[in-house]
């Protein structure tokens, strides 16, 4: 089956103005929008205006369904606070001027939901009572499918809540937490969208978090949560691995282990590569995966986030007017399209994006800078190995994580302990690194934006400076040449560009001797997807427990990269 619905998201409209230093990019951001007075007038003609943009942009391409957040923000309840259910109105009206919008060009639209968004106030009237607060979440999805008939379907993710940084008081917070927990409410809902003849898309990502935390990848825990649910209206949605969007992952073979109406998921701003500052090409990847989803059954449509995800300092908006280069997010977007929907070879979908003159530098570029990715910001012989903690597939890339570079004595440990192979880790890293200045060439005669090359292999000084710390024996000599690239890169690349990367350099010894970080390796990390005896009696159950009697009182104790980013470092030990 060819695939029919081509999603991409439109929340880049919203973030106009969004003057946070470090933005999450998962949703919307609600509390930046204005619901009263000449600020909201001016707001939201302007979030109108790059709709229209947006929507004339992605149908051109060929996309035909359009996703926005979120259910919660568009339902009123009688429990509502009431600024809330103010504020609620507001968005109502303004949301359905979107719609009619996105519907002058043919656009599909489907709404997002976390399961399961409170207010404090229902919070408090409900409190943690199951079967309350899934009769509440029935209710609102009933009242919104009513008011909204041209809203063609509902996205639900399951496995991952609002982050820790997130101060609207409508937030979510995980409420499944187990196989049987979810197949019951799927059962509930969907019959009404049955009756109404609407889709409801379930997301099987998920952080980790409970008994449903290895949905993504565990065949059990998918076969459980979805036994008995047969609709043409149900359709299962799931990241291409087994991980997040990361390279160097396998197809996810849960594509081929269930009948159900399944969509792929792609990123086209890619959160863990530069979020669409430099040229992140993932053409050639979807082209290897079409190929083996050819033997998939009931694949029908393909999901690409041009916007949404991570939390970083990166701001590039795609496809509207006006808001910095996003060729880089164009080209990974019109790539998978043309790649699911035509099978048409990587180099044609370029050849047509960007005409035949530029098409053979722009190759080119896009060839060295795959190079760059995998050698470089990578580190091969890690990422290719299987690692898996609790219910989660541990990350191929660790030491740089969405606009943080990290270069200390932990991450020089831990690669030191997993890298087999460091010479030839050294020597990819310093062979890609080569290829920059015929990048320069190539961006230059393609008309590309060359500024972004350089800034990336600016950073990648860095990074290459790194993997020397990581894999070559310490002296004070390459500690200096980094902090001297660091005061170099942060000179060069001012912050207020909104494009720098943040380099966290320490090099105290982290006082873990070898053979106890192998050891610890051993219990917690697992090469293999089932559960050993180990995991079922400690790691999966008593590990929480441990954690929370002795985690660290002190701020300072624990990174504020695992205190404040995304769920907490808690979530992960539920």
């Amino acid at each position: 089956m060819s695939p029919r619905l081509f999603l991409i998201d439109a929340i880049g409209p919203f973030f106009r103005g969004y003057e946070k230093r470090r933005i999450n990019w998962s949703k919307i951001p609600f509390t930046h929008l204005a619901t009263e007075g000449e600020a909201r007038r001016t707001q939201w003609a302007g979030i109108r205006k790059d709709i229209r943009h947006f929507a004339g942009e992605v149908s051109a391409m060929g996309y035909n369904v359009v996703t926005l957040d979120d259910l919660a923000h568009l339902v009123p309840h009688p429990l509502h606070e009431p600024e809330i259910a103010g504020r609620i109105e507001v968005f109502r009206e303004e949301f359905a001027a979107i719609f009619r919008i996105l519907d002058e060009f043919g656009l599909k639209i489907h709404i997002t939901s976390d399961i399961i968004p409170l207010t404090p106030a229902i919070d408090e009237a409900i409190g943690h009572r199951r079967d309350q607060l899934e009769d509440y979440f029935c209710d609102l999805i009933e009242r919104f499918l009513d008011d909204f008939p041209q809203v063609a379907g509902l996205i639900l993710r399951i496995g991952e809540s609002d982050g820790l940084d997130v101060k609207d008081p409508i937030r979510s917070r995980l409420h499944l937490t187990s196989p049987d927990d979810t197949n019951r409410l799927l059962r509930r809902l969907v019959p009404l969208f049955e009756a109404r003849g609407r889709d409801l898309i379930l997301r099987t990502w998920t952080v980790g978090a409970h008994r449903i935390g290895d949905l993504i990848w565990h065949r059990k825990t998918l076969a459980a949560t979805l036994d008995g649910i047969d609709s043409p209206r149900f359709i299962v949605s799931m990241k291409f691995g087994e991980s997040d969007f990361f390279r160097y992952l396998p197809l996810n073979r849960a594509f081929f282990r269930t009948p159900h109406p399944k969509i792929i998921e792609f990123q086209a701003r890619r959160e863990y590569e530069g979020a669409g500052e430099f040229p992140s090409f993932v053409g050639w990847d979807c082209e290897q995966y079409a190929r083996e989803l050819e033997e998939a059954e009931n694949l029908v449509g393909v999901s690409v986030w041009c916007q949404t995800g991570g939390w970083h300092r990166f701001r590039r908006l795609a496809f509207l007017p006006d808001a910095g280069e996003d060729i880089w997010i164009r080209l990974n977007a019109h790539a998978i399209l043309r790649t699911f929907r035509d099978r048409q070879p990587v180099e044609e979908a370029v050849r047509d994006l960007v005409g035949e003159d530029r098409a053979l530098a722009t190759l080119e570029l896009l060839r060295a800078s795959e190079i760059i990715v995998r050698d470089l910001m990578y580190i091969e012989d890690f990422a290719r190995q299987k690692l898996f903690f609790r219910r989660v597939r541990i990350p191929p890339l660790l030491h740089i994580y969405w606009d943080c570079l990290f270069i200390n004595h932990a991450v020089r440990k831990i690669m030191r302990h997993f890298v087999r192979d460091p010479e030839r880790a050294l020597r990819a890293g310093e062979a890609a690194c080569e290829r920059f200045p015929e990048m320069v060439t190539w961006a230059t005669e393609a008309g590309l934006p060359e500024r972004d090359i350089r800034h990336w292999r600016d950073f990648c000084q860095l990074v290459r400076l790194a993997r020397r710390y990581y894999f070559l024996p310490f002296d004070e000599e390459i500690a200096q040449r980094i902090r001297q690239a660091k005061a170099t890169y942060k000179e060069a690349w001012p912050q207020t560009e909104g494009t720098r990367y943040r380099i966290k350099l320490s090099f105290a010894p982290l006082r873990v001797k070898r053979h106890t970080l192998a050891w610890v390796a051993g219990l917690l990390l697992r090469r293999q997807r089932g559960y050993r005896l180990v995991d079922r009696l400690f790691t999966l159950h008593l590990l929480g427990f441990v954690y929370r009697a002795f985690r660290p009182r002190k701020k300072e104790a624990m990174p504020k990269f695992l205190r404040k980013s995304a769920m907490g470092v808690e979530t992960l030990l539920k």
